[in-house]
C-alpha cells in the first residue's frame, strides 16, 4: 500500500505564499497520480490539482490556475503544491491523495494523507 504524509500548512496573510508537501512511501509504483484536495469550514471537499507520477501532465481547478503550481520530485517521492497570491477563500484543510487507477485526469483515489491546515488572513 501507499502512505502519504502532507505537511507545510500554516498561517499567512492574503497575498502571501505557502508550499505544501506530500511525501509518499510504500508501493509508490502503484500510484499513477497524486492530487491535492481542500475542504473549507462547513464546505465540501473539492479537487484542487493533480500531477501524473510518471509524466509531466498536470491539471488544475480554474480557481487556482495562475496562482498554484503542482510539481514532483521523483528522487524524494514527493509532490508539492506551491501556492502564491493566497486569498482568504483558500483557507482550508489540504489533503493529498494517490490513485492506482489509470484514468487521466484522475477521478478515483485509494490512498489519502492526513491533511494540513492552511489559513489565510485578510
Amino acid at each position: 500500500q501507499v502512505q502519504l504524509v502532507a505537511s507545510g500548512g500554516g498561517l499567512v496573510q492574503a497575498g502571501g505564499s505557502l508550499r505544501l508537501s506530500c511525501a509518499a512511501s510504500g508501493r509508490t509504483i502503484s500510484s499513477n497520480a497524486i492530487s491535492w484536495f481542500r475542504q473549507a469550514p462547513g464546505k465540501e471537499r473539492v479537487f484542487v490539482a493533480a500531477i501524473h507520477w510518471s509524466g509531466d501532465s498536470t491539471y488544475y481547478v480554474n480557481s487556482v490556475k495562475g496562482r498554484f503550481t503542482i510539481s514532483r520530485d521523483n528522487a524524494k517521492n514527493t509532490v508539492y503544491l506551491q501556492m502564491n497570491s493566497l486569498k482568504p477563500e483558500d483557507t482550508a484543510v489540504y489533503y493529498c491523495a494517490a490513485t492506482s487507477y489509470g484514468t487521466w485526469p484522475p477521478r478515483r483515489y485509494d490512498y489519502w494523507g492526513q491533511g494540513t491546515q492552511v489559513t489565510v488572513s485578510s
